[in-house]
């Protein structure tokens, strides 16, 4: 077998960059939708309680894209399946902006969280692929990217509100811009890459989805027989995975939609100061996920896993801990949320990476399943913690992330590296 990792560094890098920049550029367009909701409801006429509506059919239309898109990448690869997605969703962020009802804005919104959930689990498996390469963890960085993309979408929205662009231009501007980048990427991206890559002495991707093999970098008769999918999975694993992914994608999406709130009705602060809870929440795990991978190659998924949810755990004790004067415990808790979000960081990239490197044919299904049912879990979040917290009280709300970070210790073994991808790492 080629030693890809020593016999190509440049290919190697073309491919991890490729990926690295889909990656942003999903973040970046999910921000193109997320900043500009307050335009798009008041553009459409939509109240709060119709958007929560909208919002669930962007995750149940997601969860959909999620495991058709699984399906075709073990028939096709990842590859093809990524570039389709990423081109077809830059031009699908125009829908929510030139929608002038709710049901435009629905039937728009619907194929956007396709599209999206199609983008997630085909760039995930397209990431599973260039690690195989690498033969070492560099997951945590992909995700660190998509932060990045997050951040700069954002603030392109905003400076695009603040100096008062017409917003369907702003946004058919930056969607251009997405299809350049996806242009450019397309070069890098790894054929086959749901499924162990074949790349030739140069480091090339070579080969397509019917010539996969039971060992990575090595090619299949394209008449072998293949099993239905589910026997080749140790299904308890996967779906001990699809529930960690669950609880933890939970705790995150808590996080997101509660974070300010947290701080404002807590404590009674500005919602300024709310704005920075979230903010820095947001900031530590993108800075986190920079670092987690060196960690890993060090200690090892489980240890990243049962660490980072002790680490998050203690910034939720200290959110939920009162203190006095509320000045300070809006600063301590503050300081939680930040805490929180380091111990966050590195969890969901190594459940990716396991559930990827469960199967040899299937992983773009397992990592379907993996992806999807996290996607549920960051949408379930947000509403228990509301539900709870309506009738008792946020500070009260928030305890079931806690009983989260606990099943992700006590589970923390199921991302031990299986025996293939030590194989591998060895070769």
């Amino acid at each position: 077998m080629t030693d890809i990792g020593r016999s190509a560094p440049g290919h190697l890098g073309r491919f991890r960059a490729a990926v690295a920049a889909v990656f942003c550029l999903n973040g970046f367009l999910a921000a193109l939708w997320v900043a500009h909701i307050p335009v798009i409801t008041e553009r459409t006429g939509t109240s709060h309680e119709v958007l929560g509506a909208l919002l669930l059919l962007v995750g149940a239309s997601a969860f959909v894209g999620m495991q058709v898109c699984g399906h075709l990448i073990d028939r096709v690869g990842s590859r093809p399946i990524t570039i389709a997605a990423a081109v077809v969703l830059c031009p699908v962020m125009l829908g929510p902006v030139l929608a002038t009802d709710t049901i435009g804005l629905a039937c728009t919104l619907a194929l956007f969280g396709f599209a999206n959930g199609s983008l997630d689990v085909s760039m995930n498996a397209q990431a599973v692929a260039v690690e195989r390469i690498y033969r070492r963890p560099i997951m945590s960085a992909f995700h660190g990217f998509f932060s990045v993309g997050g951040l700069l979408g954002s603030g392109a929205v905003a400076l695009g509100l603040w100096l008062r662009w017409p917003v369907v231009a702003t946004v058919a501007v930056l969607s251009g811009i997405g299809l350049v980048v996806v242009a450019v990427a397309a070069r890098g991206i790894v054929a086959r890459g749901g499924d162990p890559v074949s790349v030739s002495a140069q480091g090339a991707p070579c080969g397509d989805a019917s010539t996969e093999s039971s060992e990575p970098g090595v090619l299949a008769s394209p008449n072998a027989p293949r099993a239905r999918w589910w026997r080749e999975v140790d299904l308890r694993r996967l779906s001990v995975m699809a529930a960690l992914a669950f609880v933890l994608m939970l705790a995150e999406g808590t996080s997101y939609d509660w974070s300010a709130l947290h701080i404002v009705e807590t404590f009674g602060t500005r919602e300024a100061v709310g704005a920075i809870a979230f903010a820095s929440f947001s900031a530590a795990m993108m800075a986190a996920r920079f670092v987690v991978d060196p960690i890993a190659a060090r200690v090892g998924p489980v240890s990243v896993v049962r660490g980072g949810a002790v680490i998050a755990a203690v910034g939720m004790v200290i959110v939920l801990v009162p203190s006095t004067p509320a000045t300070a415990s809006a600063i301590v808790a503050i300081i939680g949320w930040t805490i929180f979000g380091i111990g966050l960081a590195g969890l969901i990239p190594q459940i990716f990476t396991a559930a990827g490197n469960l199967t040899e044919r299937s992983s773009g299904r397992a990592i379907s399943m993996v992806v999807g049912c996290g996607y549920l879990g960051m949408l379930a979040g947000p509403a228990i913690v509301g539900v709870i917290g309506g009738h008792s009280s946020l500070r009260l709300g928030l305890t079931p992330v806690l009983l989260a970070l606990a099943f992700a210790v006590v589970t923390a073994g199921v991302v031990a590296a299986s025996d293939r991808s030590e194989r591998t790492s060895r070769t």
